[in-house]
């Protein structure tokens, strides 16, 4: 993979995880901060970038329905725990001298904008960061089914998963030394292999789109832009 991605307008899911550094819950603004330093820099280049961000830093709706809570107020739990993630990365996105705006799939406006896709489109046109949050706006649907489901109705040229590891891999590579790590797989590979990657409704809403999903390590400084610029290590999914 050594040409440049043409890709002009991206999709970059970040999970909550990822927002937390080495803690056990929450945000550390360290890592946040350099994480959007990364995601600017490529802004800079041109390309137009929409996010999506999880919430699990905060509250995993799933965990909290296995510990009693309705399923439905859980999910919308974890929604908001979403638009919190988002107006942090803005925040951080802005320090940094990027236009951002978070747009929920909730309505809330003292807080932020309500998500339309012709209002997002323009946001993308006009050289804004757009952060797609609160998931869906539907309980039982995981970020990742919303972060397909942006990049199709966005016109995304490509989806980048960013994970807590360089690709996707046959088993957990830190709790399996064995687990092989592939290049490239089609959509149907990680479906019929039960990766796990992302959920399939995701897989199977990229593969009807024709969207290629890219993982990557977000934690490897200058991933994105290194992989945009056909080097760095990730694992291309596509037809």
């Amino acid at each position: 993979m050594d040409q440049p991605r043409p890709y002009r307008r991206i999709l970059v899911k970040l999970s909550g995880e990822a927002l937390m550094g080495s803690g056990e819950f929450g945000l550390d603004m360290a890592v946040v901060g350099r994480i959007a330093a990364e995601i600017a820099a490529v802004a800079r280049q041109g390309r137009q970038i929409a996010l999506v961000v999880g919430g699990g830093n905060i509250f995993r709706g799933l965990a909290g329905a296995a510990k009693g809570l309705d399923r439905t107020v859980a999910d919308h739990m974890g929604m908001l725990a979403t638009v919190m993630n988002a107006l942090a990365v803005a925040g951080a996105l802005r320090n940094v001298g990027a236009e951002a705006v978070v747009m929920s799939a909730i309505p809330m406006q003292a807080i932020c904008e309500t998500y339309t896709s012709y209002d997002a489109r323009a946001h993308l046109e006009a050289g804004r960061i757009v952060l797609c949050a609160a998931g869906t706006g539907n309980p039982f649907f995981t970020t990742d089914t919303a972060a397909a489901l942006r990049a199709a109705e966005l016109g995304c040229d490509a989806l980048f998963k960013a994970t807590q590891v360089d690709g996707i891999y046959s088993a957990d590579p830190k709790r399996d030394p064995a687990a092989i790590r592939y290049d490239r797989l089609t959509f149907s590979d990680v479906i019929a292999r039960d990766l796990r990657v992302m959920d399939t409704a995701a897989i199977a809403l990229a593969r009807d789109n024709r969207i290629p999903v890219i993982v990557f390590d977000i934690h490897a400084a200058g991933a994105l832009e290194a992989i945009l610029a056909g080097g760095g290590r990730s694992t291309l999914v596509s037809q």
